[in-house]
């Protein structure tokens, strides 16, 4: 399943963590399509429509408005269209017993968020480049878990 670019979407309210995300995104020499949403409800509409192509990533931040992370995770879990789909949720620091319900939710990848600008790069640029990975490799990531 050779791919040319990896679509990505990202899901938050606070328009610099959006602005952040592109730009990492947009440096890594991957190529990637990044949509954003601002809420939970404009998210799973554009999932749930029959037209959307469904990303190979998505970013979705845990206290998000509109339509709470966990439905949302609820929801994609709900539907086999996106089994291929890697659900990361971020966030600040959560404690531990809520990272635990993001997983059993169907989350694949829990991201603490980091502070600074060059940590949060480094983070997501070693989850683009693992899920780059998988999805030109052919690997199967019904499994795939990573907690950074």
């Amino acid at each position: 399943m050779n791919k040319e670019f990896l679509n990505v979407i990202v899901a938050d309210n606070d328009e610099n963590t959006l602005i952040f995300f592109k730009n990492i995104l947009k440096e890594l020499k991957i190529s990637i399509k990044v949509q954003c949403f601002t809420n939970g409800k404009d998210l799973m509409r554009y999932l749930n429509n029959d037209d959307a192509v469904v990303p190979e990533l998505v970013f979705i931040k845990y206290t998000i408005p509109g339509k709470e992370s966990m439905e949302c995770l609820e929801e994609i879990e709900s539907n086999p269209k996106f089994n291929n789909m890697v659900t990361v949720i971020f966030s600040e620091a959560i404690p531990e017993n809520e990272v635990e319900d993001i997983f059993v939710k169907g989350a694949n990848i829990y991201m603490k968020k980091p502070e600074c600008f060059e940590k949060l790069k480094k983070v997501l640029t070693d989850i683009i480049t693992i899920n780059w990975q998988y999805h030109t490799s052919g690997l199967n990531i019904d499994n795939f878990i990573m907690k950074v």
